[in-house]
């Protein structure tokens, strides 16, 4: 997932890999979760699936994923943008784009029967803070009564809107939301002491899972047919979403720990026991230090993460 960001950040999830060229165009697809003696797999219209995925966006030079207003063009301005960013995706071997919900679902449509590629359809689920009643708070107060009952009704009204869509894959909640609880907006800072950060968790973190598990079960009443997932910073607070998150269908994080997950794929099997969906990591094609591009080392830790990525697969005998 994409194009024009500084910092590389794919996606892909741990499931059986990709097996189905058939395209089935004329309603939405199925797509469920697996659980067999070889590990747990991803279906998508009965065949085994593995999404190579990317976090994509079309931001024109000059612009930013707020003010681009990709969507608003016309349909031949769309059409031919699509061309371009969904072509070149298609070579990659991209089958998924992870998008937020601003894309209407004729265009996930369109993806789809055009080019193959699924979406991925991410409501950032207060992340960047909310306005109820006319307040805007950077934020989220997930406790707060008010904000819960808007979420939830911009989920129903989300999965109403989506739930017959071609194309559509997956709903995914939140961007790393648990980092959220300690930072205003998308810029990365320092985290608090150890203590403190429990303190958070409990206060903030638990009633924010809580109301993710209440907007999963509200998604799979209205559309059994597509799971859904939650986008986590690695594993902070695992041990609360494993408390209060048992709706959710999968598990989706985002991490950057160098040129090895380390632990990862096990500690979520141990503690969650979900199908992981690695919803972004990577490295940053600039070397701050020699303050220049620096391509070979971005391939060294891409490569080293994609190759612990496909030993975790299903039936590749590891955490499957």
């Amino acid at each position: 997932m994409k194009f024009i960001f500084p910092k590389i950040k794919i996606i892909i999830s741990l499931f059986l890999v990709f097996s189905s060229n058939s395209f089935l165009f004329s309603q939405y697809n199925k797509v469920d979760i697996k659980r067999t003696k070889r590990g747990i797999t991803l279906e998508v219209d009965g065949s085994n699936f593995i999404i190579n995925g990317m976090n994509w966006d079309v931001v024109p030079i000059g612009t930013s994923v707020v003010d681009s207003n990709f969507w608003g063009k016309s349909n031949e301005v769309i059409k031919i943008g699509l061309h371009r960013e969904m072509s070149l995706l298609k070579e990659m071997n991209v089958n998924v784009i992870r998008h937020y919900i601003d894309i209407p679902a004729k265009w996930i449509q369109y993806i789809y029967e055009n080019y193959g590629i699924y979406t991925l359809l991410n409501h950032s689920f207060g992340r960047y803070g909310l306005i109820v009643n006319g307040v805007w708070d950077p934020k989220t107060d997930y406790s707060n009564p008010d904000i819960q009952k808007a979420l939830l009704s911009e989920i129903k009204q989300l999965t109403n809107e989506y739930k017959n869509t071609p194309g559509l894959l997956m709903y995914l909640l939140g961007n790393e939301n648990n980092y959220g609880l300690f930072w205003s907006g998308a810029d990365t800072e320092d985290f608090p002491e150890e203590e403190k950060k429990q303190i958070v968790g409990e206060k903030r973190g638990r009633p924010m899972y809580k109301l993710m598990n209440d907007a999963a079960k509200i998604i799979k009443e209205i559309d059994p047919n597509h799971p859904v997932a939650i986008c986590n910073g690695d594993l902070l607070f695992i041990d609360i979403i494993a408390q209060e998150c048992n709706e959710i269908d999968v598990f989706g994080v985002n991490s950057y720990r160098g040129v090895s997950f380390t632990d990862l794929f096990k500690t979520v099997k141990e503690k969650l026991d979900k199908p992981i969906l690695i919803t972004e990591f990577g490295a940053d094609a600039f070397n701050a230090i020699e303050n220049k591009e620096d391509q070979k080392s971005q391939a060294y830790y891409l490569l080293g993460n994609w190759k612990e990525i496909y030993e975790n697969l299903a039936s590749f005998g590891k955490n499957e």
